[in-house]
């Protein structure tokens, strides 16, 4: 899955990510830093959250044992990568037919201001009934995000009427026993993902 060719359009994918909300990113660790650890596997990729789902349940990671898991962070506002990355693991988990009950996908919102539970239920109700979306408060996101080397950063408009949330847009590949597999770019199709997972579903893995 990080072959150079998805390496370049990991560079060229990250949702609204200007090279000036960078440069201002007062976050701890910048967009290039995380993004590095992530291409080239320099640092353990996620780890346990205590997050809600769209229907006000305490949700954990451990909820999803004896599941592949294909996580995604974003935000419901997000005009055009999240939704387009939301939709092609929605279509993989159909394609993979009967198999893919044994994938779970979800979404870690970045934006836990405005993507409340109830919000989050009616946008996952766009793409699949078998989408768990997850909110949380403000440590809990972070902690969600740190594990698993997520850059995310709100950025008020000019004039502070609203905010857009600058962020990475892997989609990570998880085992049925929490354990990270690999990372797809922004941008990867519906075919792509399910050619990747079919394989790991028929060997058990």
């Amino acid at each position: 899955m990080t072959s150079f060719r998805m390496l370049a359009l990991t560079l060229l994918s990250v949702s609204s990510l200007s090279t000036s909300a960078v440069a201002q990113a007062t976050s701890e660790r910048s967009a290039a830093e995380l993004m590095d650890a992530v291409m080239w596997n320099r640092e353990p990729i996620g780890g346990p959250f205590a997050l809600v789902d769209q229907n006000g349940a305490r949700r954990t990671d451990v909820d999803f044992r004896g599941k592949l898991m294909l996580v995604y962070f974003g935000f419901t506002y997000c005009p055009d990568v999240c939704p387009t990355d939301l939709l092609q693991m929605a279509l993989a988990v159909d394609q993979l037919g009967q198999a893919g009950q044994m994938v779970q996908p979800v979404f870690i919102t970045v934006d836990p201001e405005r993507d409340t539970p109830e919000h989050l239920k009616e946008y996952m109700s766009l793409f699949h009934p078998r989408f768990v979306g997850l909110s949380g408060d403000v440590h809990a996101i972070g902690g969600a995000a740190g594990a698993y080397r997520v850059y995310h950063k709100k950025v008020e408009s000019d004039d502070r009427s609203d905010y857009t949330v600058d962020h990475s847009a892997f989609i990570y590949l998880m085992g049925r026993d929490g354990e990270y597999l690999g990372f797809f770019p922004p941008g990867t199709s519906a075919k792509q993902l399910a050619d990747d997972i079919r394989p790991r579903l028929a060997a058990g893995r």
